[in-house]
């Protein structure tokens, strides 16, 4: 399989297995995941490189071997087919995407959790930006939601990956394929909605 990988897709490969092994083994794991995660953009934790770097970052070794593994396994049709400036669009154009549908996500969710504060008078630019101070015991479980979202950072190449299988499902949508602990063959559009 390795030695039908494409140029870009290597690349990506390398490029994440690299930043995998600084952020656990080189630099300190606090300071990678702090600083190259992507954070909600109102937290005070967000840094706008965030937007790429997240891409990169990956949370255990299971998580990047089944990211690097998909992206080896689609990654290679699809660049050939597209080419590589294409591909190269498609895949971070899907991991932009996944970033802002992650961040809608969990804006609505702050929306939710922040609902008893705003009834009791909180400003949502406040509560957007954690900057509402102390609150009293009853308005708590809302306030520590809300600071959970801020600080929890989005990582992987997961979104991107999701593109780059979307496109393949797109372009050869009767493809079979064997995933894992599955005896038998499932067609590409069958695969993409589960």
């Amino acid at each position: 399989m390795f030695q039908q990988l494409t140029p870009i897709t290597k690349n990506i490969i390398i490029l994440n297995v690299i930043v995998y092994i600084l952020a656990n083994f080189v630099f300190s794991v606090d300071f990678m995941y702090s600083n190259f995660s992507a954070f909600f953009p109102t937290s005070p934790l967000f840094k706008s490189w965030q937007i790429i770097t997240h891409m990169f970052m990956h949370s255990g070794i299971m998580h990047i071997a089944f990211n690097m593994l998909t992206l080896a396994s689609f990654g290679p049709v699809l660049e050939r087919f597209l080419g590589d400036k294409k591909f190269l669009i498609l895949y971070f154009l899907s991991g932009l995407g996944a970033f802002v549908l992650f961040n809608l996500w969990e804006l609505f969710h702050m929306y939710q959790i922040a609902q008893p504060m705003i009834a009791e008078g909180y400003s949502f630019l406040d509560i957007l930006t954690g900057n509402f101070g102390e609150v009293p015991r009853n308005l708590q479980e809302s306030a520590v939601g809300v600071i959970d979202i801020l600080r929890t950072p989005m990582v992987g190449a997961s979104g991107a990956i999701f593109g780059v299988i979307a496109a393949f499902a797109i372009l050869y949508p009767n493809a079979e394929m064997f995933i894992m602990f599955i005896p038998f063959p499932i067609k590409a559009k069958v695969l993409f909605p589960i």
